[in-house]
């Protein structure tokens, strides 16, 4: 095979209660990668589109580069050589998992080349590795593992890869609204305190256990009780303008539950049926034409199918 195109999905990670340990795939937003055969050996990053000269093209500090390079490292295929285009259909810096879906559609493109030699989640440490380049040397599963397997997953150690899909039930929609406002994953990480209470850890987990548990058996009253986050979304609301205000206007159209995706600026809401999440996401939008911020809304089903050749 001569030439592959390869699409990975944005996530949402967290998902309230879930910090750095939950994530999920939707539909819609994404980047691509087409990767083709060269006679020179290692992985070329050859074009980048959609990323206004931001992403640096040397491969190993490309987070798409840097985890096909790993995988032909892992395979001991060092000689063979790859040209990789990549093309952002996701913005920047959004919380929505734009480096992890770099990561991962380039690593798949790789494998796909040498003949699929791996699954995809065994290509989930490569991958990682590509995401770990853009996140400062620490490992965060939240974004690449729903992008690279689909659906929700719940990554129970970083360090093993110890990665499980959440059963969901059916008919989940999502809502994502992107303001078009920066907040840099680095900056909302460090505000975040060290110190958690007992009563907060209590509440968290309970939470994070009654979500999984109401996904499982389409208990939407526990759902909805579930998708609360009392430690991180405290800290990180004021770097969203309106955000409670955003929130109440989501709560209102009748969604399960709404917080910030990753470390924003985009926030999330879950809902059982399309027509409450479409209207939940007009409602959301509102909030932030009145404070003359713009924002793109994303509407769709849990993207159970993670990264897919194209």
């Amino acid at each position: 095979m001569s030439g592959v195109k390869v699409f990975a999905p944005a996530t949402v990670s967290n998902v309230c209660c879930g910090f750095d340990i939950l994530g999920y795939a939707i539909h819609g937003p994404g980047d691509e990668v087409v990767a083709t055969r060269t006679d020179k050996p290692g992985i070329h990053i050859t074009k980048i589109t959609g990323d206004k000269g931001k992403l640096p093209r040397e491969t190993m500090k490309n987070t798409a580069g840097l985890a096909g390079m790993r995988l032909l490292e892992h395979l001991g295929k060092t000689d063979v050589g790859i040209n990789m285009e990549i093309r952002k259909k996701m913005p920047f810096g959004s919380g929505m998992g734009s480096s992890a879906a770099s990561a991962v559609a380039g690593v798949v493109a790789v494998n796909h080349l040498l003949g699929n030699p791996l699954t995809k989640w065994e290509l989930l440490p490569f991958a990682s590795a590509g995401e770990q380049l853009a996140s400062g040397g620490s490992i965060h599963l939240d974004n690449v593992a729903p992008s690279l397997l689909g659906g929700m997953t719940l990554n129970r150690d970083n360090d093993t890869f110890d990665v499980h899909r959440v059963y969901l039930m059916n008919g989940l929609y999502t809502t994502l609204v992107y303001p078009h406002v920066e907040v840099l994953t680095v900056e909302a990480r460090e505000m975040l305190s060290p110190q958690t209470s007992l009563k907060q850890m209590i509440a968290q987990t309970a939470n994070l256990g009654g979500l999984i548990i109401g996904l499982s058996k389409g208990d939407l009253a526990l759902i909805r009780r579930s998708l609360k986050d009392v430690i991180i979304e405290p800290q990180r609301a004021g770097l969203i303008p309106g955000f409670y205000e955003v929130q109440a206007a989501a709560m209102d159209c009748g969604v399960l539950g709404c917080s910030i995706s990753g470390s924003g600026p985009s926030i999330f809401a879950l809902s059982d049926n399309s027509l409450i999440a479409e209207q939940a996401g007009e409602a959301m939008q509102a909030v932030f034409t009145r404070q003359g911020i713009e924002s793109n809304v994303y509407v769709s089903l849990i993207n159970q199918d993670g990264a897919v050749v194209c």
